[in-house]
C-alpha cells in the first residue's frame, strides 16, 4: 500500500480586502476576508488522486497547519478525493514562518512512513516556495520542484519526474522513494467534488493535533515589517470629445518634453 501526503495551505481570496493589522503587523483577519485552498495545492491533490486511480493501492492524506478556519480547506480536500485529513492546530496570530510550518508537518510525517509527499509549487499569498523543500530537508529525502509529470516504478521504489527549468527547458530525473514533489500548475485539471465525496466529507472526522507552543523560542526567522506599496503619481483622465482629448494629450506631451 502506497501512502501519499498532500500539504494544503489556506490563503485569503485575491478579491478580499488587504488591511495591515496594527497590533500584529500582519494581515488583518475579519468577516470581510474570505479564505480558500491555495490553487497551486489543488494540482498537487489532483495528481495524488490520479495516482490512486491508476495504481489502486494508494491512500491519499491531506494535511494543513493553522487555526480552526483551516478545517474548511481540509474538508474541501476530502471532497476532492482525499481519504483522510490531518489538522495541526496553530492559533498563532500574525506571520508564521515557513520553517515552522515545515517542522510541524515533518514531525508528523516522519512517524507515518509516507512514500510520497506533494506540495503546490508555491503559495499564492506570499509567492514563496519554501515549505516543500524545507520538509524534505528535515526528513532527509530528495525533493523535486516545478514538477510537470511523474511516473512511479512498478515496484514503487522509485519515481521518474519531469521538472520545469528556466527558459522553457525541462529535465528528467529519477529519485528513490520516499521523495517530495512540488507540483507545477497545469500538470492536470483539478476536478470538481463529487456529491458522494461531499456527503462523506461532512461526516468524516479530521485527525487533530495541537501544535501548542511550538513557535515558542523558534528563532529561525524574524518578521521585520509589512507595508503598503508607495503611492506613485496618479494618472490623468482626459475629458471631452476625441478631438479635445487628442489636443489635451498633445499639450501634456509637449509639457513633459516628450514631443
Amino acid at each position: 500500500m502506497m501512502k501519499i501526503l498532500v500539504c494544503l495551505k489556506q490563503v485569503p481570496d485575491s478579491e478580499s480586502p488587504v488591511v495591515i493589522d496594527e497590533n500584529t503587523g500582519w494581515l488583518r483577519e475579519d468577516d470581510l476576508v474570505v479564505f480558500r485552498m491555495n490553487r497551486y495545492d489543488e494540482y498537487a491533490l489532483e495528481e495524488a488522486v490520479l495516482i490512486r486511480e491508476v495504481r489502486g493501492d494508494v491512500t491519499v492524506d491531506v494535511i494543513s497547519v493553522g487555526p480552526s478556519r483551516v478545517t474548511s480547506t481540509l474538508k474541501k480536500g476530502l471532497e476532492k478525493g482525499a481519504n483522510n485529513g490531518i489538522h495541526i492546530t496553530l492559533e498563532q496570530q500574525g506571520y508564521v514562518p515557513p520553517s515552522l510550518i515545515a517542522r510541524l508537518i515533518a514531525d508528523y510525517a516522519v512517524k507515518k512512513g509516507y512514500d510520497l509527499i506533494f506540495t503546490g509549487v508555491m503559495a499564492e499569498d506570499d509567492m514563496q516556495c519554501q515549505v516543500g523543500p524545507l520538509i524534505a530537508a528535515r526528513l532527509g529525502i530528495p525533493c523535486a520542484a516545478s514538477v510537470l509529470g511523474e511516473t512511479i516504478s512498478e515496484d514503487g521504489t522509485s519515481v521518474t519526474v519531469e521538472c520545469e527549468l528556466e527558459g522553457g527547458v525541462t529535465e528528467t530525473i529519477v529519485m528513490p522513494v520516499p521523495s517530495l514533489l512540488a507540483i507545477q500548475s497545469g500538470i492536470n485539471r483539478p476536478r470538481y467534488p463529487s456529491l458522494s465525496n461531499v456527503m462523506r466529507a461532512k461526516e468524516q472526522v479530521l485527525e487533530v493535533i495541537d501544535a501548542g507552543t511550538a513557535s515558542a523560542g523558534f528563532g529561525a526567522e524574524r518578521f521585520v515589517s509589512l507595508s503598503y506599496p508607495e503611492i506613485t503619481s496618479k494618472g490623468t483622465i482626459l475629458q471631452g470629445t476625441a478631438e479635445q482629448k487628442a489636443e489635451q494629450l498633445l499639450n501634456i506631451l509637449h509639457e513633459k518634453s516628450l514631443l
